[in-house]
């Protein structure tokens, strides 16, 4: 990495062994543990955290702040202590752990430990590691960020399920490819070297099936809509026909073309409404049995619920435009001879 920082451009770089994102669920659930001090409820499990094994200057790379105590250095993870005892394993936590594992404490120097069965068939040491940092979370499975249980070990430590090479550069990031692949190859032939991307086009290509998915839903969502417009539209426009002698005699006997502009657009608008309750009622319906078949079933949030009812409503009164205007431009006297 010494001979990578010192391409031009290149400001920090470091390893680890998740690629935020493209990586999520390389570890599944995370891994059970505990610390000093804690207790979980009856009937509770040990909490779980996502492990990570980086190297010295990774969250600076990334841009990661570390909140408190101090980021790994070359010894951590390696070497003995000047009386010979091998040193004390040291970890850097998630702020979101230590909040929850030490709630109103300081976590800087307490210990935690694994306790889950897997570790047993897993090379990760099980005895108390001493947490030395506190850093910012880094929710490196969803492309929408929430609280995040991580625990990071050294590189030294280990274990490396894999290497990914993070690199902080004020150039044009692509044009380091070519050069840092030279780098690696130089030092081992059969290193594969793949996929380099920026953070943002790596959360662009996560993102991208979800906004094919919404490019398809919405184009559906609007040929619906356009139905609806054309149904309203047409159901008005064959009332205003029908009801062409009633608008005749109303304009005779002293209403106001207004008025009927007025009582079409309601008439409209209280179809809209009908359609919005029923089609509330059937979704209600239809989303406790989902929940009952699939289970972590997300709802959508009132929001766009609102927004969705107020669309259809404007479309609504939009669509009786064409007709009230018919019927406010009906010829009393044409009316009056009408059947």
């Amino acid at each position: 990495m010494r001979r990578i920082e010192a391409l031009p451009g290149v400001n920090k770089t470091a390893f680890g062994i998740v690629v935020p994102w493209r990586d999520a669920g390389s570890f599944g659930p995370g891994f059970q543990f505990s610390a000093d001090g804690y207790v979980r409820g009856p009937g509770e499990e040990d909490p779980r955290a996502q492990f990570r094994t980086i190297s010295p200057g990774f969250f600076a790379a990334l841009g990661v702040p570390i909140i408190a105590g101090r980021d790994f250095n070359q010894l951590d993870g390696q070497g003995k202590e000047p009386d010979g005892r091998s040193k004390e394993p040291v970890v850097i936590v998630s702020q979101t752990l230590a909040q929850r594992i030490f709630p109103n404490q300081d976590a800087v120097n307490r210990h935690i430990y694994w306790t889950d069965p897997v570790m047993k068939f897993v090379p990760i040491s099980i005895a108390p590691h001493r947490i030395i940092g506190v850093t910012a979370d880094i929710d490196d499975e969803h492309v929408v960020p929430g609280p995040s249980l991580t625990v990071y070990n050294p590189f030294e430590e280990g274990p490396v399920f894999g290497g990914r090479l993070f690199i902080h550069t004020s150039a044009n990031p692509y044009s380091l490819v070519t050069p840092v692949t030279r780098i690696i190859r130089d030092m081992s032939v059969d290193q594969p070297v793949e996929r380099a991307a920026t953070l943002e086009d790596v959360r662009a290509e996560v993102l991208t099936p979800d906004r094919l998915n919404t490019v398809v839903f919405g184009i559906f969502a609007a040929v619906a809509l356009a139905i609806a417009l054309v149904g309203v539209a047409g159901v008005l426009a064959f009332s205003v026909s029908a009801r062409t002698r009633e608008f005749g005699v109303r304009l005779a006997i002293g209403a106001q073309p207004r008025q009927l502009l007025a009582s079409v657009i309601a008439e409209g608008a209280v179809m809209a409404t009908a359609g919005v309750v029923a089609g509330a009622a059937c979704g209600y319906v239809l989303v406790r049995l989902a929940r009952s078949a699939f289970e972590n079933m997300q709802t959508p949030s009132a929001l766009p619920v609102v927004g969705s009812v107020f669309i259809l409503l404007a479309a609504a009164v939009v669509a009786s435009v064409l007709p009230a205007a018919r019927a406010a431009r009906v010829d009393v006297t044409e009316a009056l001879r009408s059947e």
